[in-house]
């Protein structure tokens, strides 16, 4: 662990709150925010019974729906948002002992392809709703394109983070540094590309966490027909390569979207907070194993499964939504 400086924490430190985005945009949800609502009100309520959630809401609609929704749980905030996608619009949180500092790295909208306006204010908002100084940083970093064990490892993708749509002015070499300077971290674990159709760019959070120092979690292929079977294979053997602890859960599978092409459904992009674990879910029997594994993994935590299907219509999940305050 480094000491002496602020340091990126894992996710199963305890939390003093927890963020999660509400829709507002129903162009980015193909013109219906009915089901995304009701999956991620559902999510609300289910991770209120652990930890304080608060609600980023875009708009005064939006807030007003998600008091609608909620009915009293959870507190409801008027901030900027794009849309719900926190882990890489909000602050990244770090901590030197008790104190705790918000790093705001610039956001491009994932290289470009999807710019709203809104989220290049939401990190500084929610930082100063918690009470937190935000350092700005210029390099381009979404949260969602990280993960680490706390203990100086990070893992991450190349087909993110050297991707010349984020900082194409950076090499491997000054990409580390910035990341070194601002999170505290110190060993980097490579990964190759993400799941399929990711438009991401290959985000982390999709294929591997990090579940304890040094223990990584991901996916094996499920079914004949997963579109992810050589990615997935070459995820498990690079993470064995860097010498760490490896468990596997299945993959949903195949999965298609409403024009027929797999989506980059994933059983990886659940949310740990304070004495839980809350999984997407997406068909039944692959999950339901999945649920299962995860539950005799996190030991002390409920792992508790709940539809996303809708959510992941508008390009992610669980994760990709929220963004936890370190206690």
């Amino acid at each position: 662990m480094i000491e002496e400086t602020t340091h990126l924490l894992p996710e199963w430190t305890p939390h003093a709150a927890l963020w999660v985005g509400w829709p507002r945009l129903a162009e980015e949800w193909g013109g219906d925010l009915t089901g995304p609502r009701a999956e991620i009100a559902a999510f609300i309520k289910a991770a209120a019974d652990y930890v304080p959630v608060r609600v980023a809401a875009g708009s005064d609609e939006a807030a007003a729906s998600a008091a609608d929704a909620l009915q009293g749980v959870g507190e409801i905030v008027r901030i900027p948002t794009g849309d719900i996608w926190l882990r890489d619009t909000g602050p990244i949180v770090t901590g030197k002992g008790a104190q705790r500092q918000a790093q705001a790295f610039r956001f491009n909208g994932w290289g470009g392809k999807y710019l709203m306006p809104g989220d290049t204010e939401t990190a500084a908002a929610v930082a100063a709703h918690e009470g937190l100084s935000a350092i700005r940083h210029d390099l381009i970093l979404e949260g969602g394109g990280i993960d680490a064990d706390g203990t100086g490892r990070l893992l991450t993708t190349r087909q993110c983070l050297l991707n010349p749509n984020r900082n194409p002015d950076l090499d491997q070499d000054a990409i580390e540094a910035a990341i070194r300077l601002a999170l505290g971290v110190s060993d980097f674990i490579w990964l190759g590309d993400g799941l399929l159709n990711d438009h991401t760019d290959g985000h982390v959070d999709n294929i591997a966490r990090f579940i304890a120092p040094g223990h990584a979690l991901c996916q094996h292929p499920s079914g004949d027909d997963d579109p992810n079977s050589e990615i997935l294979a070459e995820i498990e053997t690079s993470l064995r390569r860097a010498g760490l602890e490896v468990s596997t859960i299945p993959s949903p599978g195949l999965i298609r979207g409403e024009d027929g092409n797999p989506v980059p459904a994933s059983h990886m992009n659940f949310t740990i907070t304070n004495g839980a674990v809350l999984v997407p879910v997406y068909e039944d029997h692959y999950s339901l194993v999945a649920l299962a594994e995860l539950q005799a993994l996190f030991e002390g935590r409920k792992v508790i499964g709940l539809p996303a299907r809708h959510i992941l219509n508008g390009g992610g999940s669980f994760h990709c939504m929220t963004r936890e305050i370190p206690a």
